[in-house]
């Protein structure tokens, strides 16, 4: 590596330090030749001997369409990280999210002595030990790995085989160390872009996209999925073999099929039955399984020879708590209502809103948004894009979505494009109405309801222990000046009693109050041992929280403390 000036300043140290790397000097060539110049002089490069002319690209593109073309133009890495951030609409401009949703990620397959090698290598046994049959010519070639079928020798079946591209994680690694070196010095220099936080991209690229290599995480994810399939289950997930995984290899089962991009959807049979089924799945994972598939494309559906739906490609997927699905149903259900002030309440809550935003401001311009999808039918009403739409709004608010909500906007969108390219006239709403109904009947089931109230017991249990511990740690900062607060209590023992005596009642209250519900729901089922034809268990806890509601009651009374 060539000295560096002792003339530049500090900050300048570690973008001269990679500026002489042959990658570095490609990044910077393919940035100018697609007109990003300016870029470039922000990170004052100008005088550097990699500056020279070049052949530059048609002006006249779009400049979403130019970052398009750059990022297919610097290799494999850029394009699965631009195919990671399509995922991400809460950090990009929607326009550029569609434009980077066009990202082709077919490239030039790896040697086959090469792919021989590293399968020997990664389990330990000479190929022909492996596999009885072995095909050298690739089914397809991505960036980071490409797939090849095979014919396992010990159970005789026929099997893919998606091995990772040799070296591929430490080009990744190299060329994200140059980006998060490149977008600190952008985000400290540009004003325009600080809107963006490129550090933050690209330590969420970085971190989705190490995930991704690591193929024994994706075998882990496709067993989860699987476990979610049912009789009822439309779309086929292919079985794993894990005694064959490792994190550079994963053997999955063989499924004969077509995929759906290279399809025309007018040849085929019945397109309305197989538009519903990849949305109705898409849809389950998402509401009532909690676990999706984070990008159903085309590119990842397969139509198998007896016109079933397979999804491939698991590498990335999204997960939903319960908390999350039942606000997703009061999203939708605000959505559907044109409720503009149940949606920012709901979002305010999703987001942690702080109080400094302007509400009046916010509700008028989501009941604009839903004034523009109102005006459609029913039928051409679309979920993705409206939430899509939403998303964008939040950003300008400085409002953000959890990660996982948002990848599941961006999901559902996909699926909803992805069906509609299938069957246009599919109406989103009635295929999504009896996942919603069910999962809106879930939460008021007494199963859930003995729960919740069982947790926020505990919460008062935890809260009542935890607030002496409190008190006391204010009043020693206080004592040590470390809080400027103006509080004059002559007796703060007395203080920590009386709260103690407030919260060991209220606690005694929650208490008696969940023993009243638990005996009542007891009463309801007629379990056995009975007494005087009901439950005996419901009595007694009846007889229980009558005696502790009157000693509460009496002691309240007693000490005219009420």
């Amino acid at each position: 590596m060539r000295s560096l000036p002792a003339a530049r300043i500090n900050n300048n140290m570690d973008i001269r330090r990679i500026a002489s790397l042959g990658r570095f000097k490609d990044i910077v060539m393919i940035l100018m030749k697609y007109g990003f110049d300016d870029l470039v002089q922000r990170l004052d490069l100008s005088d550097t001997p990699i500056i020279r002319r070049i052949h530059r690209a048609d002006q006249e593109l779009g400049t979403y369409e130019r970052i398009r073309l750059a990022i297919e133009d610097l290799g494999p890495t850029f394009v699965k990280l631009g195919q990671v951030m399509s995922l991400r609409p809460d950090l990009l401009p929607r326009a550029l999210v569609t434009e980077l949703g066009k990202l082709q990620d077919d490239v030039a397959p790896v040697e086959i002595a090469t792919i021989h090698e590293l399968i020997e290598k990664n389990l330990q046994s000479p190929l022909k030990d492996l596999f009885s049959v072995f095909d050298d010519q690739p089914m397809g070639a991505a960036s980071l790995a490409q797939v090849h079928r095979g014919v396992l020798r010990k159970e005789g079946l026929i099997v893919a085989v998606k091995v990772q591209r040799p070296g591929i994680r430490k080009k990744i690694e190299k060329d994200l160390d140059i980006m998060a070196t490149v977008a600190e010095q952008l985000h400290e220099r540009s004003e325009d872009l600080k809107v963006y936080d490129l550090p933050k991209l690209v330590r969420v690229t970085r971190r989705n996209l190490l995930r991704e290599i690591d193929f024994t995480r994706e075998a882990r994810y496709m067993r989860i999925a699987r476990s979610y399939q049912n009789d009822e289950s439309k779309v086929y997930i292919p079985k794993v073999y894990d005694d064959y995984c490792t994190q550079r290899l994963l053997i999955t089962e063989f499924i004969q099929g077509t995929k759906l991009k290279d399809l025309d959807p007018q040849q085929l049979e019945a397109p309305e039955v197989l538009a519903k089924q990849g949305l109705r799945a898409a849809i389950k994972q998402i509401l009532e399984d909690g676990f999706f598939h984070a990008d159903p494309h085309p590119g990842n559906m397969l139509i198998t020879e007896d016109g079933g739906l397979c999804l491939l490609d698991w590498g990335a997927i999204g997960r939903l708590t319960e908390r999350d699905r039942y606000e997703l149903i009061d999203l939708i259900k605000s959505i559907v209502d044109k409720d503009s002030k149940g949606l920012m309440d709901t979002l305010l809550v999703i987001t942690n809103g702080q109080s400094t935003i302007d509400r009046r401001s916010l509700e008028r311009e989501l009941l604009e948004v839903l004034d523009s999808y109102h005006a459609v039918s029913v039928k051409n009403l679309n979920i993705g894009q409206l939430l899509m739409d939403i998303t964008t709004l939040l950003r300008e608010y400085h409002l953000t979505l959890p990660s996982d909500l948002v990848i599941m906007i961006k999901a559902l969108m996909t699926a909803e494009g992805t069906a509609r390219h299938i069957y246009p006239d599919l109406n989103i709403i009635s295929e999504a109405e009896g996942y919603v109904r069910q999962l809106a009947m879930q939460r008021f089931k007494s199963r859930n309801m003995w729960r919740n109230i069982r947790a926020s017991v505990m919460e008062f249990f935890a809260l009542q222990r935890q607030f002496p511990r409190r008190i006391a740690q204010v009043t020693d900062m206080i004592a040590r000046g470390e809080l400027k607060i103006h509080f004059e209590h002559e007796n703060l023992g007395g203080l920590r009693n009386t709260m103690e005596n407030t919260f060991n009642r209220l606690t005694l209250g929650v208490i008696i109050a969940a023993m009243i519900i638990g005996s009542s729901m007891i009463i309801t089922t007629g379990v056995g041992p009975l007494l005087f034809g009901l439950p005996a268990l419901g009595i007694l806890g009846y007889l229980i929280s009558g005696i502790l509601g009157l000693w509460l009651a009496w002691n309240i009374i007693r000490t005219r403390r009420y």
